[in-house]
């Protein structure tokens, strides 16, 4: 059964949606689109149905990932079975996800920059209030990070 890894922000529209999209070129370029599935998805209800934020899409498209085709989505029980992973962009998003999380759930719920050594912040900022140049500029915060989780991954399930 492929590895599930899901990203979570508040409305998946700005960093869960690049967030999947470098994991899913990561994956291609490796060969290993099979082994791990990926997703992403908000705590929040606001945004169900719609296309990433252009500004995600664009910063995402010129740094080679394409996420145009993504639709936001609010977490659901179901992705504590689906999921081996979920990463939570900040620390409000996730308080819920752990407190929304069945007592049996046998996976991690991590922030994603848990999972590599940064700067001291622990939180990707959430870029949606200002301007297209904070999309892009958290992408070179996103991909070392995604990195270090791919590694993680690969040596947990011995990929």
């Amino acid at each position: 059964m492929p590895v599930g890894v899901l990203f979570v922000c508040l409305g998946n529209i700005c960093r869960s949606p690049i967030a999947q999209g470098i994991l899913e070129k990561k994956l291609g370029d490796r060969a290993l689109e099979d082994a791990v599935f990926v997703d992403s998805c908000g705590t929040a209800a606001f945004n169900i149905g719609k296309s990433p934020d252009p500004r995600a899409v664009i910063a995402a498209n010129n740094s080679g990932y394409n996420i145009s085709r993504q639709i936001a989505r609010q977490v659901d029980d179901g992705d504590y079975r689906r999921f081996h992973y979920i990463v939570a962009m900040d620390r409000t998003n996730l308080i819920n996800l752990q407190s929304w999380a069945p007592a049996d759930y046998a996976g991690e719920i991590k922030l994603l920059l848990d999972y590599c050594r940064h700067d001291g912040s622990s939180q990707i900022p959430d870029p949606y209030y200002d301007s297209a140049e904070k999309f892009a500029a958290i992408i070179p915060l996103l991909e070392p990070a995604i990195d270090s989780l791919l590694d993680h991954i690969r040596h947990q399930h011995s990929l």
